[in-house]
């Protein structure tokens, strides 16, 4: 493990000697991940991008990239862009990047089945905004929206997120 690694502990997540509070999926933990069904999968995660609405908070990182309008995250096993981010219009399922919510204001995308996904594993987990301290995700991790920022402008290149 890395000093440079998250890791999620019963206390919330630990990151450069600090631990934030965080949601979890509302499945919990899980080693068999599958599609809908809700829990954050174990394991170590490597950080492979960064989400952001540039109408809503400046860039939070020189790396990450905007969300644009007509921005989605394809969430279906069946279509061949399963576990990408895609464009609208899009007749697939999917989930909108770009929410009237501040959910996905700031978003650090994993590797979680990516970047070949195996059709049912479960899409991307997220680290993104929770909705309110003890409400779980759908599967990702969620952090105070200040100490979400903070996490983001800290992460390096070999950060990883380590789910155990």
């Amino acid at each position: 493990m890395s000093p440079h690694d998250m890791v999620l502990t019963p206390m919330g997540l630990r990151f450069q000697g600090r631990c934030y509070p965080c949601t979890i999926g509302r499945g919990g933990l899980a080693t068999d991940k599958r599609e809908g069904d809700g829990a954050t999968p174990r394991g170590a995660h490597r950080i492979v991008g960064m989400l952001y609405r540039p109408d809503r908070m400046t860039r939070p990182a020189d790396w990450a990239l905007p969300i644009r309008p007509g921005d989605l995250w394809s969430d279906d096993p069946g279509d061949e862009d399963y576990n990408l981010m895609v464009r609208a219009p899009y007749a697939h399922s999917h989930e909108a990047l770009r929410r009237a919510d501040p959910l996905y204001d700031l978003v650090i995308v994993t590797d979680w089945n990516w970047p070949r996904a195996k059709r049912g594993r479960g899409s991307c987990i997220f680290i993104h905004r929770w909705r309110r301290p003890g409400y779980p995700t759908a599967g990702c991790i969620g952090l105070r929206p200040d100490h979400l920022r903070r996490v983001a402008a800290a992460i390096r290149y070999e950060t990883r997120l380590i789910v155990r």
